[in-house]
């Protein structure tokens, strides 16, 4: 069994955050966002929303990048380190980041996910997320289908399948 590791959640808080989100892309992606591509959804602060979660050995060892529009949550990107994953981090951010939107008033979710990625489908199955539809070659290195995800309701009893 993997031990489970403790954890905070809370905003990005600034250039080292960043630096720790961008390392974790460069571990988790085959093609990452780039440094202004996160730096103009700090711009947008009226919709986009970034959390970090920290454990004792990093200071980022996953996050949630998401962005509120009207009455949705959209999921930009969901990564979790290599050596922190399978420890339930994925479910907490996930967690954290529909919990935040439904306070903001967000009552439906939706996100992309690569077809060939078994892992974070799971997840987001557990979670109640129901495909919706496809993207073609929508991903690049390797081109690769989207599959769009969606799940009514972002409150905490709406979460997880029994």
């Amino acid at each position: 069994m993997i031990e489970k590791l403790p954890f905070v959640i809370e905003r990005l808080q600034g250039a080292d955050d960043l630096d720790g989100v961008l390392s974790v892309d460069e571990e988790c992606f085959s093609r990452p966002w780039t440094r202004s591509m996160y730096e103009s959804e700090f711009l947008n602060q009226a919709t986009s929303r970034l959390h970090v979660l920290r454990t004792p050995e990093f200071r980022v060892a996953g996050y949630i990048a998401t962005w509120i529009v009207i009455d949705e949550v959209h999921v930009n990107n969901l990564a979790v380190r290599p050596a922190c994953q399978r420890r339930g981090l994925g479910s907490a951010l996930l967690t954290h980041a529909l919990n935040a939107a439904a306070q903001e008033g967000a009552h439906r979710a939706t996100l992309e996910v690569r077809r060939s990625n078994d892992g974070a489908r799971r997840l987001y199955e557990r979670f109640r997320f129901r495909v919706a539809g496809i993207r073609k070659d929508y991903y690049s290195h390797p081109v690769e289908d989207a599959l769009i995800l969606w799940r009514e309701g972002t409150d905490e009893q709406s979460h997880r399948s029994t």
